[in-house]
C-alpha cells in the first residue's frame, strides 16, 4: 500500500467506522456463535501471496463483526463504560502515525511533556490537592497508565518498597524475604479482583475487610483488623480504597480511612476506576473527600470521559517513591537531560518499558468537548440511570439492591436467585440488551450500566419494555 492508496482507504475506513457507529444499535448487541467459531472461517495458515483489501473489509463484516461483542451500542448496558469519542479516535490514529515509543524525555520530548501538562489539567479538573499536581516544582505528578489494575499493581508494589527500607532502616539485621512474609495488605471484600491479583504479583498477604449496610469499608472495621495483625507480629503496609466498586458502585469512607491509614503509616491507594470521571463535576466532587490522605490516587478516563481505551490516570503524591521502587538506568536508555528537573522519564512509574504517545487523545478531547461538554456528558448519562430506576421502582415485582449514585442500577426480580439466573438467562439470548450480573448480600442481581456515548431515553425505555416481558413471560411460567 502506497501512500495515494492509503489517502484512499483512510478515507473509506473513516466512512466505514462512522457508519458503523452510526447503525450500530441496529445489529445485534451480544454474538450468537459458540466457541471456536472463528477457526473454521479463515484458512488454517497466512497467506502466500499478498491479498486485496477489498477482499479483507469483506472478511470484516463475515468473520469479525458476527464476533464482536458492541460495546458501544446504546443497548450495551453490562460492565461499566468503555469510553469512545471522534476525538479521542482521531488523536489515536495521530498517535498511530507518529509511533513513538515515549519510554524516556528524549525518546520523544512531547509525548513526556504533553503527559505531565495533561494529568495537571485533568487534576485541576478534579480539585486534587496540589501535592498531586506536577507543575513545574511539585514533588507529585500524574502518569497514564493502561489500566486500574496497573495502578493498582505499580502503588502496591512502591508501598511494599518503602515499607521494606522503613523496617531496614530500624532493624537492620533482618532479612527483606523475613520482612516480606510479614507484609499484609487490606482492600474491601467489594473491591475489583485486580486488587487481589496484585498482591499475588506483589507477593504480598492481603486480607478482605467486611462492608457495612451500604457495602462500603468503614474505619472501625479495618483498625479491628489492622490490630489483631500487628498483635501477631505482622507488617500492614497498605490499603486499597474503592470509590465506586465494580458490584454496586460503592463508596468506601476515605475521611475515616485516610487519617488512620496516615497514623499507621500504612500507604493508601484509591481506585475510583469508573467513579472518578464524574468527580469533575462539583455536585459529585464530595465523594473523593479524604483524597488529601492519599498516597496515590487512579481512575480511567477511557472509562466514563470520552477517551477511548487505553487510557488510565495515576497520581502519586511523592513521585520519588514511585521511581526509587522502579528506577533502573541501563546506558543505552540515558540521556543528557535525565538529570534536569523539568524531564519525566515515565519508564519508572510503569510496568513495561515502552508507552503509546496517549496523552494526545486527552489533549483533543479536552479541548474539543471543554470541561462543560464533558460535565454534560456526566450528568446525562447520571440522569438516564435514574430514569431508569424510577420504571423500576415503580414496578412491585422488583427491587432496587443498591443506591443508585451514579450511572449503575443494581436490580432484581423479588424472588429466588434462580428465578434471577432464568431472567438473565432470557434476556442475553434474546440479544435485545445486554446486561451483567453481581452478587449482594446473598443476592443474585442484575446490573445495569449506562455505557454507551448515544446512549437516550428512548433506549431506556426500550430496555425496560424488554427486560418485564421477559419477566412477565418467566413468572406466568412458575408454579403458584
Amino acid at each position: 500500500m502506497d501512500t495515494a492508496e492509503f489517502r484512499r482507504r483512510g478515507k473509506e475506513m473513516v466512512d466505514y467506522v462512522a457508519d458503523y457507529l452510526e447503525n450500530i444499535e441496529q445489529r445485534p448487541v451480544y454474538p450468537d456463535l459458540e466457541p471456536g467459531y472463528l477457526r473454521s472461517l479463515i484458512p488454517t495458515e497466512a497467506p502466500l501471496e499478498p491479498e486485496s483489501y477489498e477482499e479483507i473489509m469483506y472478511d470484516v463484516e463475515r468473520v469479525i463483526m458476527p464476533g464482536v461483542t458492541h460495546w458501544h451500542s446504546p443497548n450495551f448496558f453490562a460492565y461499566f463504560p468503555a469510553a469512545s469519542s471522534y476525538p479521542a479516535m482521531l488523536a489515536d490514529m495521530l498517535c498511530t502515525a507518529i509511533g513513538s515509543i515515549g519510554f524516556s524525555w528524549a525518546a520523544s520530548p512531547a509525548c513526556t511533556e504533553l503527559e505531565t501538562v495533561m494529568l495537571d489539567w485533568l487534576g485541576k479538573m478534579l480539585h486534587l490537592p496540589e501535592s498531586f499536581i506536577a507543575g513545574t516544582d511539585g514533588h507529585g505528578g500524574g502518569v497514564i497508565q493502561g489500566t486500574a489494575s496497573e495502578a493498582t499493581l505499580m502503588s502496591l508494589l512502591a508501598a511494599r518498597c518503602k515499607a521494606i527500607r522503613r523496617v531496614l532502616e530500624t532493624d537492620a539485621t533482618t532479612s527483606e524475604s523475613e520482612i516480606l512474609s510479614k507484609l499484609v495488605a487490606y482492600t474491601s471484600e467489594q473491591a475489583h479482583s485486580s486488587v487481589e491479583r496484585a498482591a499475588l504479583i506483589g507477593a504480598v498477604m492481603m486480607r478482605k475487610v467486611p462492608t457495612d449496610e451500604r457495602y462500603s469499608v468503614r474505619e472501625e472495621t479495618l483498625r479491628k483488623m489492622v490490630e489483631e495483625d500487628k498483635a501477631a507480629g505482622l507488617i500492614p503496609f497498605y490499603f486499597c480504597a474503592t470509590l465506586g466498586t465494580t458490584p454496586s458502585c460503592a463508596f468506601d469512607r476515605i475521611t475515616e480511612l485516610g487519617p488512620f491509614c496516615n497514623k499507621e503509616n500504612m500507604w493508601m491507594h484509591i481506585d475510583a476506576a469508573y467513579a472518578g470521571s464524574a468527580f469533575i463535576c462539583p455536585e459529585f466532587r464530595p465523594l473523593l473527600n479524604g483524597v488529601e490522605y492519599a498516597d496515590s490516587f487512579n481512575f480511567n478516563p477511557h472509562k466514563w470521559l470520552l477517551v477511548n481505551f487505553d487510557c488510565s490516570a495515576m497520581w502519586v503524591k511523592k513521585r520519588a517513591d514511585i521511581i526509587g521502587a522502579f528506577k533502573m538506568e541501563p546506558l543505552y536508555l540515558k540521556h543528557e537531560n535525565q538529570e534536569s528537573g523539568l524531564v519525566t522519564d515515565y519508564r519508572h512509574w510503569q510496568i513495561p518499558l515502552g508507552r503509546r504517545f496517549r496523552s494526545l487523545k486527552m489533549w483533543f478531547v479536552f479541548r474539543m468537548y471543554g470541561l462543560k461538554g464533558m460535565q454534560a456528558h456526566i450528568r446525562k448519562q447520571v440522569a438516564l440511570a435514574k430514569e431508569f430506576e424510577s420504571l423500576v421502582r415503580a414496578d412491585k415485582r422488583f427491587e432496587i439492591c443498591a443506591e443508585v449514585v451514579l450511572g449503575l442500577v443494581c436490580f432484581r426480580l423479588k424472588g429466588s436467585n434462580e428465578m434471577n439466573q432464568s431472567l438473565l438467562k432470557r434476556i442475553t439470548k434474546s440479544r435485545e440488551i445486554h446486561l451483567v450480573p453481581c452478587q449482594l448480600s446473598g443476592r443474585f442481581v442484575l446490573r445495569l450500566a449506562i455505557c454507551a456515548r448515544s446512549t437516550e431515553s428512548r433506549h431506556i425505555q426500550q430496555a425496560w419494555r424488554h427486560i418485564t416481558q421477559l419477566a412477565f413471560e418467566l413468572l406466568q411460567e412458575q408454579p403458584h
